[in-house]
């Protein structure tokens, strides 16, 4: 358990109680906002200043209507209350629109000569009229707020800024100096593990145990999670107590947790399944549809939709160009979205080992052609990314080949138009990188370019390693010509270049 107030970026706790503040905490799914909250509840019941009480407003889900929410979230704080051990406020039948201003009024009177502060959870749960009614109320009651008077801080908490869910609540109208919130004195967000906060983490556990782990195994967490604690916890978790046997104390390596990362994304728990939901709504699609084909629009980054991707912990700025967030999240980006066209593609009857038991990618990629030849058009017509089909259907063709046997390490580097995969099989290497040719673009010129990237790509990750350039060209022109002149096969550079 690491502090979790440490990893509050901008937040000053002790003066949003001692100066009366209402304050927005935000961050992505799992990253250990609820943690926090029950914690610092517990560190401030624990003074003699003031009383503070966590409540979820998770109950309120779909509900967007004024006299159903606000009974709602009442009787959410009197239960949170009385499981809390405090002493809860009385239920008021006032009318929903004044109903939970009333009862934190009457609340603030038992709890004083004490302050009440309240920490709201889950808050943009909330919809609509109801959200906005919320919002209203207690903004109503912030100027009189006090001992014995009102709450003398709140914090609204969930995945996005407060500005982001009133918008949403106002049907994309932007808040205004009128809005029903303006009183808000700080935004912060939670942020993700350091590198030295993972070890300090496992550390504790070594304390515990005896049980220690490799430096190498250490780095590959940190690497493939940049330090998103849900899945921090979920690698820590299943190398220590399912690859390794619960009882068995022995040392964690990279081995242990490179086997629990694939357990843990072929087990689509909650957290990943959550993600995988999201990435088949529209505005989230079109984010992640370019990000897997390389062709970044800079507009993008300042559209809601990238933003709500950011607020969701699916992206990140990494040096200042849009990323994936993390190797883990590109895995199941991949896999969630080739999987229907991976289960529709048949189980490969011909060879594509070799006698030394590597790869023979020669003979797999000849045979995608074909595959592409055969199925793609209708494919493409049924598939929700459309722009980055090509890629979504060599990866789903790839993964059902090497199911289970090797492993795809996938690279999107988005704003440079090309996707890359390492492809480990065996322990044999080889890498493959995949372009488009679009309306009014060169394929010389594309191609040079490819072969250009692939080179380096294959120096960074494997010097030795045959490398491929897949060259997708999407040009009406193109598409209007026999399959016979379409497909092709060279190469150049010591590069294979296979045209589709």
């Amino acid at each position: 358990m690491l502090p979790p107030e440490e990893r509050l970026i901008g937040a000053q706790l002790d003066r949003y109680i001692g100066d009366k503040l209402y304050w927005v905490l935000h961050a992505p799914r799992q990253t250990g906002k609820t943690t926090f909250l029950q914690h610092w509840m517990r560190k401030i019941n624990a003074g003699s200043e003031a009383i503070s009480c966590y409540v979820s407003l998770e109950r309120c889900q779909k509900t967007a209507e004024i006299e159903k929410a606000m009974p709602t979230i009442c009787n959410a704080i009197t239960e949170q209350a009385f499981l809390s051990g405090l002493e809860p406020p009385d239920l008021s039948t006032d009318n929903p629109p004044s109903m939970l201003s009333n009862i934190l009024m009457n609340w603030a009177k038992k709890t004083a000569p004490k302050s009440l502060v309240l920490l709201f959870d889950e808050v943009d749960i909330l919809e609509g009229d109801a959200l906005i009614s919320f919002l209203r109320q207690l903004r109503s009651g912030f100027a009189n707020r006090g001992i014995g008077k009102f709450p003398v801080s709140i914090a609204l908490v969930g995945m996005r800024d407060l500005k982001d869910y009133i918008t949403a609540a106002k049907d994309g109208v932007p808040p205004s100096t009128l809005s029903p919130f303006n009183i808000k004195e700080d935004s912060v967000l939670l942020g993700n593990f350091t590198q030295e906060e993972v070890k300090m983490l496992f550390q504790q556990h070594t304390d515990e145990t005896g049980q220690e782990i490799t430096d190498e195994a250490l780095g590959f967490i940190w690497e493939q999670s940049c330090g998103q604690p849900w899945i921090v916890n979920s690698l820590f978790k299943r190398a220590t107590m399912r690859i390794l046997q619960k009882d068995d104390y022995s040392t964690v390596t990279l081995d242990h947790v490179k086997a629990a990362r694939e357990q843990m994304i072929l087990a689509r728990e909650t957290h990943l399944d959550s993600l995988a939901v999201r990435i088949r709504e529209p505005a989230i699609r079109f984010v992640m549809e370019t990000m897997l084909t390389g062709n970044f629009d800079p507009e993008i980054a300042e559209s809601e939709a990238f933003r709500l991707c950011m607020d969701l912990g699916l992206v990140r700025l990494e040096k200042g160009t849009p990323a994936i967030a993390n190797p883990i999240y590109k895995e199941v980006l991949a896999r969630q979205v080739t999987f229907g066209v991976q289960t529709m593609i048949p189980e490969p009857e011909w060879q594509w080992e070799k006698p030394d038991g590597s790869l023979d990618m020669d003979a797999l990629l000849r045979e995608f052609q074909q595959f592409w030849r055969e199925n793609s058009e209708i494919w493409e017509e049924k598939s929700d990314y459309t722009e980055a089909f090509p890629h979504l259907l060599l990866m789903a063709f790839l993964q059902r080949v090497l199911n289970g046997g090797g492993r795809i390490e996938r690279e999107y580097a988005a704003g440079r138009g090309r996707m890359d995969l390492f492809v480990e099989y065996n322990a044999k290497k080889c890498v493959i990188e995949i372009k488009l040719v679009h309306e009014r673009q060169s394929p010389d010129t594309i191609k040079a370019k490819g072969i250009q990237q692939t080179a380096s790509y294959r120096n960074r990750k494997a010097p030795e390693a045959p490398a491929y350039l897949v060259i997708f060209d999407r040009r009406s022109e193109t598409k209007q010509k026999n399959w016979d002149d379409r497909l092709s096969w060279q190469r150049e550079a010591d590069i294979t270049i296979v045209l589709c």
